[in-house]
């Protein structure tokens, strides 16, 4: 693949102390529950664990995610391949690929993106090297702890 621009470089062969998904999710699920049961004036449970599992884990994935490939951090269950994906793909800053880059990180999908070229006459081509890079939809990871911590009290 071309490269077409970056963001800052990091020193991908160094990867920073590794990270859980799983584990910082289940902090995160769990201070959402402790919050929303102070809110409720009781225990909230499993019904807390999933609210946030449906309404925080994608965006929490993400988030994780695009650190992952920008290099900032390194999430063991995310591929090892990926990590400083951003700064050997992309080496020239370009603004194309900064709004793309923008784009995913609120949350856009590759057809939100291909619209939005669309709509402002981009070339079609280059937002699709772009996004075949990225490969939003292959990072996808399934929450693999509610079950486990609705069950423990």
């Amino acid at each position: 693949m071309m490269a077409l621009c970056s963001s800052p470089s990091v020193d991908i062969h160094r990867a920073p102390t590794p990270l859980s998904l799983l584990a910082e999710g289940e902090e995160e699920a769990r201070k959402f529950k402790w919050i929303m049961s102070e809110k409720a004036g009781r225990d909230l449970g499993d019904w807390a664990i999933r609210c946030w599992v449906r309404e925080h884990w994608n965006g929490f994935l993400r988030e994780r995610w695009l650190e992952h490939l920008q290099g900032r951090a390194f999430w063991i269950e995310l591929d090892r391949e990926d990590y400083g994906l951003l700064q050997r793909e992309f080496r020239d800053s370009c603004p194309l690929f900064d709004e793309i880059f923008r784009r995913i990180k609120r949350g856009d999908e590759n057809l939100d993106i291909l619209n939005w070229a669309i709509d402002e006459g981009i070339a079609t081509d280059d937002v699709i090297d772009i996004l075949e890079a990225i490969d939003i939809n292959s990072r996808r990871i399934e929450c693999k702890f509610a079950f486990r911590l609705s069950q423990a009290h």
